[in-house]
C-alpha cells in the first residue's frame, strides 16, 4: 500500500508526534511524507517528499494568534496551486495529522484519506467543549482538513477512535528527577511579558523557551533560552512544573511525567480553548490570562503539590494497525 502522511507543521506537536509515528508507518506501507505550514522548532529526522507552504497561523506576542501577520504570510492562490499539483493519484491512502494540502487534493481526486490528529479528537461531540461557544473557530477547525474518517488523540479517551496521546519514546526512556525548577513555553508571549509577570514571584527559578530570542540571557530569577528539543526535554524532565500554553503535546507530555503543569490558552484559538476545558475536566488549573490578577492563581498552583494522574500507555502501533485495517476493510 502506497500512503502519503501530511503533517501540520506549524507549532511542534504534529512534528514530534510523528517523529515516532513514521518509523511504524515505514514497517507497514510503501511511505512518503509531506509536510506544511511554518513556525515548527523541532525537525523531522526523516526524508520529506514534499515540503509545502500550507496555510498556518502565527503566533504573536501578546498571548494569542497575529491575525494581521497570519492574513499578510497568507498565500492563497499558492495554496490552490499546490492542492491542485500535489500529485495524490499516486498513493492508496493519505494519513493527515490536520494538514489542508493533502485533505484537499484527496477530496477532489476522491483519494481515501483518514485524519490522525488532535483536532478530530476535539470535533468530536463526547469531547469537552468550553463554555464560550465559538461558531467561527469550529467552523474553520471543521473545514480546515477535512476527510473520509477519523481518529483522534486527546487527554483522555472521551469516545471510540479517541485515543490517548503519543508520548515520544525520547520521554518515556528518559531519567525523571525533580531539580525544583519550573519550565515555561508560551510562544504567544514576548519575553518582556513573561518575565515581567515571573520576576515578581520571588524564590522561583523560571526556564522560559522563547520562540522570540535567538540568544541565551538571564533576568533575576528567570532564565529566557531558544526552543530546542533537546534542552527542552532536559528542562522538561528535571521540573517540578510546567508553565505552558494550552496546546496538547506539551500539557500530556508533563502529566505523563508526573509534572504539575498549569495552562493559558491562547486568544483567538478555538482549539487551546477546547484543550482547557478538557484539561480542567481532568483537574488542570487554567488561567483566563497572562494579567496581574491572575498571579495569585499561579502562587496558589505552586504552593500546591497536587499532580493530575493520568495513564499513557505506549499503544502508537495498535492505533496504526487499526488505522490501516479499517481503512481496507
Amino acid at each position: 500500500m502506497r500512503v502519503l502522511y501530511a503533517i501540520q507543521g506549524t507549532g511542534n506537536g504534529h512534528i514530534s508526534r510523528a517523529r515516532d509515528i513514521v518509523p511504524i508507518l515505514q514497517d507497514k506501507v510503501s511511505l512518503d511524507l509531506l509536510v506544511s505550514g511554518i513556525q515548527a522548532d523541532v525537525s523531522l529526522p526523516y526524508p520529506v517528499r514534499y515540503q509545502l507552504k500550507g496555510a498556518g497561523f502565527i503566533f504573536g506576542k501578546s498571548g494569542g494568534v497575529d491575525l494581521l501577520k497570519t492574513y499578510q504570510k497568507a498565500d492563497t492562490r499558492r495554496l490552490l496551486k499546490d492542492i491542485r499539483n500535489l500529485p495524490v493519484q499516486e498513493y492508496d491512502l493519505v494519513i493527515n495529522d490536520f494538514e489542508p494540502v493533502s485533505a484537499w487534493a484527496a477530496y477532489f481526486n476522491k483519494v481515501p484519506s483518514v485524519s490522525l490528529s488532535h483536532q478530530s479528537a476535539i470535533l468530536n461531540k463526547n469531547a469537552p467543549q468550553p463554555k464560550k461557544k465559538d461558531p467561527v473557530g469550529k467552523a474553520i477547525l471543521k473545514n480546515y482538513a477535512p476527510t473520509d474518517k477519523s481518529f483522534g488523540f486527546h487527554f483522555a479517551e472521551f469516545d471510540k477512535n479517541i485515543f490517548t496521546p503519543v508520548v515520544r519514546q525520547q520521554l518515556r526512556q528518559a531519567e525523571v528527577r525533580n531539580l525544583g525548577h519550573y519550565t515555561v513555553y508560551l510562544p504567544a508571549f514576548d519575553d518582556a511579558k513573561i518575565i515581567k509577570r515571573l520576576k515578581g514571584l520571588k524564590g522561583v527559578l523560571w526556564q522560559v523557551f522563547s520562540k522570540h530570542t535567538k540568544s541565551v540571557y538571564q533576568d533575576g530569577n528567570v532564565s529566557i533560552s531558544p526552543v530546542n528539543n533537546e534542552a527542552f526535554i532536559q528542562s522538561l524532565t528535571t521540573c517540578e512544573g510546567i508553565l505552558c500554553g494550552a496546546g496538547f503535546e506539551t500539557p500530556a507530555e508533563a502529566l505523563f511525567l508526573r509534572k504539575k503543569v498549569v495552562v493559558i490558552p491562547m486568544k483567538n484559538q478555538y482549539e487551546q480553548h477546547c484543550n482547557a476545558a478538557a484539561l480542567e475536566a481532568l483537574g488542570v488549573p487554567v488561567l483566563s490570562n497572562f494579567k496581574k490578577k491572575q498571579i495569585s492563581k499561579l502562587e496558589q498552583w505552586l504552593e500546591k503539590d497536587e499532580v493530575v494522574e493520568v495513564n499513557y500507555p505506549d499503544i502508537t502501533e495498535e492505533v496504526i494497525d487499526l488505522v490501516l485495517n479499517r481503512v481496507e476493510a
